[in-house]
């Protein structure tokens, strides 16, 4: 049991780092957030939006009864970013050399983790709301 929670501990604060620290340059317009809003259709929204939505994400993730729902929450928007770069932004943004997707990769894999392990408090949850998990 206590290494599921080691496990747990590692890819919560991995994540929550990842997306805390993106954070400045969402919320600062850095060239980067704007380019990749901008070709994306949705700055300056977007670009806030899903900075205000990795901001409770992160935080949710150090938070040990709710790190399930920062992992929720994480996993959906990595999941629009891989698929932004995947479809329309391509894997490297401005010479970058692919290092924001694979920030995405690891952070999407890691609330995948964070989900797996953290499973039964989410599925007390869904019933709590009537829905079987």
């Amino acid at each position: 049991m206590e290494i599921k929670r080691i496990i747990s501990w590692i890819a919560q604060i991995t994540a929550a780092v990842i997306l805390l620290q993106t954070l400045w340059f969402k919320f600062t317009a850095a060239p980067e957030s704007v380019y990749i809003f901008s070709t994306l259709g949705i700055e300056p929204y977007g670009r806030i939006g899903s900075g205000v939505v990795e901001l409770i994400a992160g935080i949710l993730l150090l938070t040990p009864r709710y790190c399930w729902a920062g992992a929720l929450l994480g996993l959906g928007t990595m999941k629009g970013a891989i698929i932004g770069h995947l479809t329309v932004l391509g894997i490297e943004i401005m010479g970058d050399g692919g290092q924001l997707f694979g920030l995405a990769i690891i952070t999407f894999v890691c609330c995948g983790v964070v989900v797996f392990l953290n499973f039964e408090p989410l599925r007390a949850f869904a019933r709590k709301l009537g829905i079987l998990l």
